[in-house]
């Protein structure tokens, strides 16, 4: 059987049981998704490919107890989500707000007046735009932007992997929305 066909659950099964190759497909599937994560998250190459690292190896040690309770992506996210907590609080300083408080009354974004995009910006300009908005967002809103666009996981899936309810993930992540939509106006 071809193992690019099997559901990651099911490959991490057979890892859990001892089939190496079984983890490379995984490893191959997520690497790139979970290393942009952790880069847009921290900001920083460096450490996001220290967190990478401890990430994968973090599932390597944890394969023995694993049980598909859930996506094997929320589980992957989990632990990311948890290593980049864990790298918040060794910082001077610790965590960030955003992960402890809700997010803003919608009410209170700043709107950009200026309406109707404007063509002259091309694809490569929205883009780092877009990327310097996802840099300025609160780290918890940022996390669930990238949940989302980079892993695919639904609402329910980044309340599990972040250890919040749905109601604050979806919340972190309509707030995100608004963040970016308002700071692109203009650049559409």
């Amino acid at each position: 059987m071809n193992r690019d066909s099997v559901a990651d659950e099911e490959l991490m099964a057979r890892y859990r049981d001892g089939d190496a190759g079984a983890f490379e497909v995984l490893y191959n599937r997520h690497r790139g998704g979970l290393y942009r994560y952790l880069l847009r998250s921290s900001g920083s190459a460096a450490t996001a490919e220290e967190l990478f690292q401890d990430v994968w190896m973090n599932l390597v040690r944890a394969r023995a107890s694993y049980a598909a309770t859930a996506k094997f992506t929320t589980y992957l996210y989990r632990l990311a989500h948890n290593r980049l907590i864990d790298h918040y609080r060794r910082r001077p300083q610790g965590v960030p707000v955003s992960f402890e408080d809700d997010c803003p009354e919608l009410d209170t974004l700043a709107l950009d007046p200026s309406g109707q995009p404007d063509a002259r910006y091309d694809t490569k300009q929205k883009a780092e735009r877009l990327l310097a908005l996802l840099a300025e967002l609160p780290e918890a809103q940022r996390e669930a932007f990238l949940l989302r666009e980079e892993a695919g996981l639904s609402v329910e899936d980044i309340a599990q992997a972040t250890g919040v309810n749905r109601e604050t993930a979806k919340s972190r992540l309509r707030y995100a929305l608004a963040n970016l939509r308002s700071g692109m106006r203009g650049y559409l």
